[in-house]
């Protein structure tokens, strides 16, 4: 009989357990290793009662155990592979007609089911990847080196504010 999967929360725990997983996985990479070569295995009672460890579940375990180890509560949410639109919009943390736009302009590709528009898990974590990058690089472009002449400093970031500006006009309202 399949178990449905639901979403689990996990509090911390008060004893040492997690953080010996937590000192184990972290020693490995402090020393340069990342995820060891050998395969990991998680292991019953028996000699025999093991089965390897794949790369995803040992990156699960990984920040489930940073986390725990930091004192947070962990949640397990499965996710469908494929989204509808306010699940995709919940997930970038922006409203659906955002959303809605994102697909349109094309910055987000999808499907349409129907009436309906479908969006690949894989696409909008993606998408989401190259939208951080984009705003750790403009942080970057803000950054001001100690030498640098703060009148030209003022007109890149007047440049900047001018296109962003441009762009937001440009696009279709909400």
């Amino acid at each position: 009989m399949a178990r449905a999967v639901n979403q689990e929360t996990y509090l911390p725990d008060e004893g040492e357990q997690v953080a010996r997983v937590y000192d184990f996985l972290k020693a490995r990479e402090d020393a340069g290793l990342g995820r060891p070569d050998v395969p990991c295995f998680l292991s019953g009672t028996a000699p025999e009662d093991r089965v390897e460890l794949p790369e995803d579940l040992y990156r699960v375990l990984r920040q489930v155990a940073e986390a725990l180890n930091s004192g947070l509560a962990v949640s397990v949410a499965p996710v469908t592979k494929t989204l509808t639109t306010q699940q995709a919009a919940d997930l970038l943390g922006v409203s659906r007609p955002t959303l809605i736009r994102l697909l349109d302009e094309g910055q987000i590709p999808f499907d349409r089911v129907k009436s309906h528009r479908r969006i690949t898990l894989r696409d909008l974590l993606a998408y989401r990847e190259q939208r951080r990058a984009d705003q750790y690089a403009a942080l970057d472009a803000t950054t001001v080196e100690e030498d640098e002449d703060l009148d030209a400093v003022l007109n890149r970031l007047r440049g900047a504010r001018r296109a962003i500006g441009e762009r937001r006009r440009a696009a279709p309202a909400d």
